[in-house]
């Protein structure tokens, strides 16, 4: 049983770990939007990650967790205004 050569290199693992948080923050973010601070950071976050984690063989984590990290940042925003726009 040979081992896989790319899958001990330690910056493909941290790329791939970039990937999949990038994705499970845009999916906490979409949960965290009704609380604007919470759900801007997470989204933030997830973007970051999101743009790091493209450089691994997971390309398709890191791209759904841009995706769902800016879904969740713009709703976070979205419900901010109108929390705002209800008070004022």
């Amino acid at each position: 049983m040979e081992t896989d050569p790319a899958s001990l290199d330690p910056e493909e693992r941290t790329n791939k770990f970039y990937a999949l948080a990038s994705a499970a923050l845009g999916v906490l973010s979409l949960c965290g939007g009704l609380i604007p601070i919470f759900g801007t950071i997470l989204g933030i976050l997830g973007i970051v990650l999101g743009v790091l984690g493209r450089r691994s063989e997971n390309k398709r984590a890191a791209i759904v967790g841009i995706v769902l990290s800016i879904i969740g940042l713009l709703t976070a925003i979205i419900y901010s205004v109108l929390l705002y726009m209800a008070r004022y």
